[in-house]
């Protein structure tokens, strides 16, 4: 690739009079050694697979083989299509898309890892329920992986996209901030834009932890990609309003790294902190460790863990 930071992505983007998208079409094409076309179609592949998830988890009532999740993307959608919900149906749909493809890894179906599997639902939230909204093509949201690829690779290259290495921020924060600068290109914002709501995005998450109920990427998992999905829009609406990140996203990039360095062990995906060993997190993670599925002692309403 050309460019290791955003700056310098955004300065290539400035400079060819291209969209960032572009760039990093024709740098990875150049990279791989296949044809932009071949290279696109793959992409529209990883898309087709996305949307593919989203329909299948937000129809599905049942539950993950664990029972620890399942059902939620469902119920959210039906809420968010009420007169009464307070994101109204545009911004509940995202937050239900995200849950709905986080519940179909949980599930053991096919997803695209966004850019791990534990933060899978939010590109495809923000990307399908926007392409609904908005009328884009199938071709518009390719555009937009490409953008957010781009994003994703400077993050990786820089900091962490692993929960094992950097916590939840790195997993979750990344996908929020790769989703926000996408969004903010799609709907024409310019490079300087698209970098103010990726910084914009990853300060909101700085320091998240990641502790996976008994090593499972449901709880929290799946929630934190339902609300990564809605800070998306906020990030990108925000970066669109012309609300700036006074502290560059590639310097708020390095300070990830920085915490991430310094987060324990015991919350970087060991289960061993956080939510996963409060007395509920340790009872759920002995049920299942005696073979015991957890949704037969839910009661109604009950939502263990979250």
């Amino acid at each position: 690739m050309r460019f290791r930071t955003l700056n310098e992505l955004a300065e290539l983007s400035v400079r060819e009079g291209k969209p960032i998208y572009r760039v990093m079409l024709e740098d990875q094409a150049m990279e791989s050694g296949r044809t932009a076309e071949r290279e696109w179609d793959k992409m529209k592949q990883y898309y087709g697979i996305m949307k593919e998830a989203v329909r299948k988890g937000a129809a599905a009532e049942g539950g993950s083989r664990s029972g620890l999740t399942g059902g939620d993307a469902k119920r959210t959608l039906d809420y968010a299509r009420r007169p009464d919900s307070s994101l109204a149906l545009d911004a509940g749909k995202a937050m239900a898309y995200a849950l709905a493809v986080s519940e179909v890894n949980a599930s053991m179906g096919r997803i695209v890892a966004t850019p791990t599997a534990g933060s899978c639902g939010v590109i495809p939230g923000v990307f399908v329920s926007s392409q609904e909204r908005f009328g884009w093509s199938d071709d518009d949201m390719v555009g937009g992986l490409f953008c957010a690829g781009a994003i994703g690779y400077v993050i990786a290259n820089n900091s962490f996209i692993s929960g094992a290495e950097g916590g939840c921020q790195a997993e979750i924060g990344s996908a929020i901030g790769m989703a926000a600068g996408a969004l903010t290109e799609l709907k024409g914002g310019s490079p300087a834009q698209v970098l103010h709501a990726v910084g914009l995005a990853l300060k909101n998450t700085l320091g998240l932890i990641c502790d996976p109920v008994a090593g499972l990427v449901e709880i929290p998992c799946i929630v934190r990609n339902g609300f990564g999905a809605v800070n998306a829009l906020a990030a990108a609406d925000m970066a669109l309003a012309g609300v700036r990140s006074v502290i560059p996203s590639d310097e708020v990039i390095q300070v990830m790294l920085e915490v991430g360095g310094a987060m324990p062990d015991i919350h970087r995906e060991t289960a061993q902190g956080g939510l996963a060993q409060t007395p509920t997190g340790r009872r759920l993670a002995e049920q299942l460790a005696a073979g015991t599925r957890t949704s037969g002692d839910r009661k109604d309403g009950e939502n263990d863990g979250e």
